[in-house]
């Protein structure tokens, strides 16, 4: 099963929508969803301070800012 991750901040409207994006996504497309708080790692939050939300697939960045469900849906499609 393919690993979506996604890390964002507290208090981050746009990571906040990014998840309810990915949540609602997630049983139709058949993912794992993981949210990692960068404010929890000095290097985490180093490298994706002012990027937040940045949504990684299986490890690979995918988009910033926002979900693109189109590129998430064919990414997915390809690894099956």
């Amino acid at each position: 099963m393919s690993v979506v991750t996604v890390y964002s901040r507290p208090q981050c409207h746009l990571c906040e929508e990014a998840v309810g994006v990915l949540a609602g996504l997630q049983a139709e497309l058949g993912f794992e969803l993981r949210q990692l708080d960068i404010t929890a790692d000095e290097a985490l939050h180093r490298a994706y301070f002012e990027r937040v939300p940045v949504v990684l697939l299986d490890g690979d960045e995918l988009c910033e800012y926002f979900v693109d469900e189109a590129v998430l849906r064919e990414r997915l499609e390809s690894r099956r």
